[in-house]
């Protein structure tokens, strides 16, 4: 990731397609193997509220709540990203964060020392795959690297998504 390839790798949710987030052309890489407008903004993972804190203006107290609080995968849409691929930030300046409970993306996030685009292993527009059995040819030939873990499996259920608006409010996009 370090030279603006991309990976194939397992997360707490679904198999994801990731690279380095602050690469712009990393993410361009993303957006052209999953055939998506770069005008759909991506998740990124990252390691901890230490590490949001340097790619987001502020950290609204709902949000360290509900990472404190929540005891499954959680996006939360955080405003005004920074130090970001511009690419990877929403058209509104927001970012998609997520802080994986998944050993080997804490490990991939401690060694490199940055966010990681996390999106899911499939063309947009295409059913979402199960396990790492159903992703497709396609993906797999065009991806730079693809992890090779005895983990072939995982949860299969995309993260709930949140968005902390200006005034605090907390809205649900995905349960």
């Amino acid at each position: 990731m370090e030279k603006g390839k991309t990976i194939l790798y397992p997360t707490d949710t679904v198999w994801g397609l990731g690279c380095d987030a602050t690469n712009e052309k990393a993410v361009s890489k993303i957006y052209t193997l999953k055939n998506r407008s770069d005008s759909k903004a991506l998740i990124c993972l990252m390691k901890d509220l230490e590490m949001v804190k340097d790619y987001v203006e502020s950290i609204p107290v709902e949000a360290k709540k509900l990472v404190e609080e929540t005891t499954k995968p959680l996006t939360i849409i955080y405003p005004k990203a920074k130090n970001l691929a511009s690419n990877l930030v929403a058209e509104d300046g927001s970012i998609a964060i997520r802080i994986p409970d998944h050993s080997f993306c804490q490990k991939v996030l401690t060694h490199f020392n940055k966010p990681i685009v996390s999106t899911s292993a499939n063309q947009s527009g295409k059913k979402t795959p199960q396990s790492f059995d159903e992703i497709t040819h396609n993906i797999l030939e065009q991806v730079d690297y693809v992890v090779n873990l005895q983990e072939k499996e995982a949860t299969g259920t995309p993260s709930t998504l949140v968005k902390i608006e200006s005034d605090g409010s907390v809205l649900v996009i995905r349960p």
